[in-house]
């Protein structure tokens, strides 16, 4: 068991590293944003952190992208990696160190690593077969390869199942290999290759798997791996791009082999923390008293750092498998937590770049919308592991009513009528009543850090407004300072208060509207500099007039940008039909079919799915959302609230009575703020509604 935060050792907050072939849209900005504003709540409890990533610069998806533009990959992935430098910013993301994986630093950092497993003797060559493009007559290592997935039959690149069970594969696994380059069909050769025996870690991953923390999702999904025959890592591919296997017997750098690239791109997390160090000096911070092994002998700090890792739900593995054993490899300290969030959807679907239906990170800056309104719905739309949806209507919808509406509101009304009245604070004493409030929403604030949830970090100030707003209207101080003045100034001096404390606890996720309070409140300094207690101190005796924080995002300005964003996504589809009637001759008349899975499903798996018959009692739209609906399903046993696309595309009004198939013990998830405890199915684009033909009763179960 960790202590609770704030802790005497080191931490370090790292985030994913994005990887430099593309550009970024809100939905990569999750993991970012939520890093950024744990990495903050962390300092203000006075703990000693550091917030570091880099940009993931190696790979064959770069390779081929760069091939086919016409440069060298260094050039490609630079000019993304310089890209996404100035992107973080305008969403008020700031590392305290942004490296990359091709740097000097990280370059002799993984070649460190590397040996470090060589002199274990944890590194093993085995012949392995390599897909193989007779036409070029080269190797196809990860992403120059295509087929069929030999664990769940979809679709998958080389190197891992993206479309279908996420797995990771080997080179050699994918069935059906395709080459990228030339569209060729493949044929497998016999290479040598180098390998992280992880079996080595078995008996340790197990350990650690128990007493990690972070999120749940993360601690049970990598189960299945640890607990099962751990394959071994193939740690080099054949191709020029990338980190040469340090391999040779004099130590030299291989000539044909480069490090694959899942073995750099997470020790990039200590190399940025070492460039951090070094630009602040081991005195301010020591990346060693991070980074060395608990148990290491020449450990300057034998209890070690804090590692936090905020990523994203479908690289779990890598952080929970891999690295873990390549640490313990290399004589480094473990992971403290693993934090790993849900998906973003748009507008209740999933987001898909080739069809350019997204919102990208420069629609949202040229929309001149603030930035901390973006963190703030991202942050607190959902827990942390549900998935989260993206809309411009749900952003509106969110902003008016919590942070104009609430937040806002009650920080105006109590500082205007404190300057009109009193210049500033009153002279009187906080009540215990505003004290114990603060003190509830400071505890609540330390415990959202301790069980990472960074949506409670949003929340805190919010709540702490609604209180506000509710004890205000209770005492009405406009009445009493004529009737009583000095219950009036007491009033006013606990909304002075209240709205210091929502200053120190809104700062995480709100860091430009917190130091815009902070300057209104006549604070000296920034208020990223305070530690929590100071919600509870004493706010200047003057101040002036406020002005409103935030305003209300209109209704024009949200139809333009959802115009702009159909636009876009109607010209994507245009090019895609003119695409493929050009290379057919004609368009296709009959729909798209999937073809059926190749792998069968055993009838124990099948009696796993609880499909019950259900019977809707109604369907309500969710305001703010263009397809998704809110029913109330009756199952027998009870009756189920699940969110449905289907708002467009059925009347809800003539819904009510309409018997469906429900999946009864599928997950909860949150959809646009709404819990939904289901799935009901449906068939096709038209979500043509699963029914039974005879009248069997809600709850009956389908088999």
């Amino acid at each position: 068991m960790h202590e609770e935060f704030p802790t005497d050792s080191p931490a370090v907050v790292t985030c994913g590293l994005p990887y430099a072939n593309g550009d970024l849209h809100v939905g990569h900005l999750r993991t970012y944003v939520s890093g950024d504003a744990y990495s903050r709540a962390l300092d203000r409890l006075g703990q000693s952190v550091a917030f570091v990533c880099g940009s993931d610069m190696h790979g064959t998806p770069i390779a081929v992208n760069a091939a086919e533009a016409g440069v060298d990959p260094e050039e490609f992935a630079l000019e993304y990696h310089d890209q996404y430098e100035k992107t973080f910013p305008k969403f008020n993301v700031e590392f305290d160190n942004y490296g990359h994986t091709h740097d000097a630093t990280n370059a002799e950092m993984t070649r460190s690593f590397v040996r470090s497993w060589i002199d274990g003797d944890h590194v093993i060559e085995k012949e392995i077969e390599v897909a193989w493009d007779e036409e070029t007559d080269q190797p196809l290592p990860d992403r120059f390869v295509e087929g069929t997935c030999p664990y769940c039959g979809e679709r998958a690149r080389g190197d891992e199942c993206d479309d279908g069970c996420q797995r990771h594969l080997e080179p050699g696994e994918i069935e059906d290999p395709v080459s990228t380059i030339t569209g060729n069909s493949a044929e497998y050769r016999t290479r040598p290759h180098k390998f992280l025996r992880l079996a080595d870690f078995q008996a340790y991953l197990q350990d650690f798997i128990d007493r990690v923390e972070g999120t749940d999702n993360a601690k049970n999904q990598p189960r299945e791996w640890i607990e099962g025959e751990l394959q071994d890592l193939c740690i080099t591919r054949d191709m020029d791009w990338g980190i040469d296997y340090p391999g040779g017997e004099d130590g030299a750098d291989s000539e044909d082999l480069v490090l694959y690239v899942w073995v750099d791109a997470p020790i990039e997390y200590a190399s940025s923390t070492k460039q951090y160090s070094e630009r602040v000096g081991s005195d301010v911070y020591d990346w060693e008293a991070v980074w060395k092994d608990r148990s290491a002998p020449d450990s300057k700090r034998p209890d070690g750092g804090e590692i936090i890792h905020v990523i994203g739900h479908d690289i779990i593995q890598h952080h929970t498998v891999f690295w873990p054993a390549m640490l313990r490899g290399a004589g480094f300290n473990e992971p403290r937590a693993v934090m790993a969030c849900g998906f973003v959807n748009l507008d209740g679907e999933a987001f898909s770049t080739s069809r350019n239906r997204a919102v990208w990170a420069d629609d949202y800056v040229e929309s001149g919308l603030d930035p901390d309104l973006y963190r703030y719905h991202i942050v607190t739309g959902s827990e942390f592991t549900a998935d989260v949806d993206f809309s411009w209507d749900g952003l509106q919808e969110r902003v008016n009513n919590e942070l104009v509406g609430t937040l806002g509101n009650f920080l105006y009304r109590s500082l205007l009528f404190a300057e009109r009245n009193y210049d500033g604070t009153p002279d009187a004493a906080v009540s215990d009543e505003v004290e114990a409030e603060i003190e509830a929403a400071i505890e609540a604030f330390r415990e959202a850090i301790d069980d990472y949830r960074v949506r409670g970090l949003g929340r805190a100030p919010v709540e702490l407004a609604k209180f506000g707003n509710e004890y205000i209207q209770r005492h009405e101080p406009w009445k009493l300072t004529d009737e009583d003045p000095e219950q009036a100034a007491q009033v006013i001096r606990g909304c002075v208060q209240l709205s210091k404390a929502i200053a120190v606890l809104m700062q995480p996720v709100l860091p430009g509207k917190a130091e815009a309070l902070w300057t209104q409140l006549g604070e000296d300094g920034s208020v990223g500099d305070v530690v929590l207690e100071e919600a509870l101190s004493s706010p200047p005796a003057a101040f002036d007039a406020p002005e409103e924080l935030f305003k209300k995002i209109e209704d024009d300005r949200v139809a333009e940008l959802n115009r702009q964003l159909a636009e876009r996504v109607e010209a994507a589809g245009d090019d895609d039909a003119e695409n493929a009637e050009d290379a057919d001759g004609e368009a296709d008349e009959a729909p798209d079919l999937e073809p059926v899975a190749d792998d069968r499903v055993g009838f124990e798996e099948f009696k796993d799915l609880d499909l019950r018959v259900g019977e809707i009692t109604s369907a309500d739209p969710i305001e703010g959302a263009d397809k998704l609906a809110k029913l109330a399903v009756d199952i027998g046993v009870e009756t189920r609230q699940i969110v449905a696309g289907i708002k467009q595309l059925h009347d809800l009004g003539e819904l009510p009575g309409t018997r469906i198939v429900v999946v009864a013990n599928l997950e909860k998830s949150e959809l646009f703020g709404v819990e939904s405890d289901g799935m009901l199915l449906a068939a096709g684009e038209e979500a043509d509604l699963l029914t039974t033909r005879g009248d069997a009763a809600p709850g009956t179960r389908i088999q």
